[in-house]
């Protein structure tokens, strides 16, 4: 479709980058006003609240995302969603070790990727050596383990069985469900689900607008894994490739969290308090760089964008980095329990 606009100086991978460019911006602004963040509904003191966020932009998303392929627009069917051998232990292992690192890192890495730009400078850190340790995964040193651990396999139909528009529905209602009783103001839960409409935006811009028969591009949309290896790539190495899909988004997402923090003044310096923070934080990184990649994608990419697919892959992971993150909170939880008749004060969680 991209041919029959008529551009002339402008490609379809140019114009990816400024289409993601945009997602990002509001991906940035939104989910900084609405505090999305799957950790949240984990270990949050809100989550309840958080949950009923998350699951009003995933049934956006879910909704948006099979109404598109219902139009024919776009189908999954040479996604790596939907390939052929599960590589189950792969998946699973590499969400149990990303929910655990989200937890030590007190955020997912889309939320972050938006602390980033309100000037925390921890998440900056965690978003570096996150970004590090995942390409090293993808390409490096690390990936041997990557290609061994996947190359065990389930040979089951790689979606859901039965109707899409059941498991939509099914879906869509639940999560609606939920969020319309999660405590929240109904403008929150109409940002969320302008937050969830951004997945649907993506895989029709890249799949349908953006298509072009003689410059293809991949089939995309929110996700900070690979995006997020692919920008620091390019920041480091511009003049050898030219950027993609992630590095719009991530540049984008950096861009509207910070102008979205600067207009509320909730722009704040914020670095790390201790050595010890220091290690935790820089833990959960390594634990989510190759956790993330290992499992297919992060709370985003095969959550809020990959459950909508209806892969098995993708609920498989995000499941795995729900009991993660719930393993690694008990495990801290009795780390830090005090004897009992102590009169010793616990320190203060570190804030986001």
């Amino acid at each position: 479709m991209f041919e029959s606009f008529g551009f002339e100086t402008l490609t379809a991978p140019q114009a990816v980058v400024w289409y993601a460019l945009a997602l990002g911006l509001a991906f940035g602004a939104l989910a900084q006003i609405t505090r999305f963040c799957f950790r949240r509904i984990i270990d949050g003191d809100d989550r309840r609240q958080a949950a009923g966020v998350w699951l009003t932009a995933l049934a956006v998303a879910v909704l948006g995302t099979q109404a598109a392929v219902a139009q024919g627009w776009i189908t999954f069917g040479d996604h790596r969603f939907m390939a052929p051998g599960l590589p189950v232990l792969a998946i699973v292992l590499g969400g149990l070790m990303f929910g655990a690192g989200m937890i030590l890192t007190r955020g997912c890495i889309s939320r972050l990727t938006v602390l980033g730009g309100t000037g925390n400078l921890r998440a900056v850190l965690v978003l570096v050596v996150f970004a590090v340790v995942a390409h090293a995964t993808l390409k490096g040193v690390l990936a041997p383990v990557r290609t061994t651990l996947g190359s065990i396999t389930l040979d089951v139909a790689p979606a859901l069985p039965g109707p899409a528009l059941l498991w939509t529905a099914l879906i869509a209602l639940a999560a609606l469900a939920f969020a319309l009783r999660s405590g929240n103001r109904t403008g929150t839960l109409v940002l969320a689900g302008l937050l969830g409409a951004l997945v649907p935006l993506g895989w029709v811009g890249t799949g349908f607008i953006l298509f072009d028969t003689f410059e293809p591009i991949p089939l995309a949309s929110l996700s900070f894994t690979a995006p997020t290896t692919e920008a620091l790539f390019y920041t480091i190495a511009s003049t050898a490739i030219e950027p993609g899909f992630g590095t719009g988004l991530v540049g984008g997402v950096l861009v509207g969290a910070a102008l979205t923090a600067l207009i509320r003044g909730q722009f704040q310096w914020a670095s790390f308090e201790s050595a010890r923070q220091t290690g935790r934080y820089m833990t959960g990184a390594v634990l989510m760089g190759a956790g993330g990649v290992l499992a297919g994608g992060c709370t985003v990419g095969a959550g809020l964008s990959g459950i909508p697919t209806l892969s098995l892959a993708a609920i498989l992971a995000i499941s795995a980095i729900g009991v993660g993150g719930l393993a690694m909170r008990a495990g801290l939880s009795a780390v830090s329990a005090e004897p009992a008749g102590s009169t010793t004060r616990q320190a203060p969680q570190p804030a986001e």
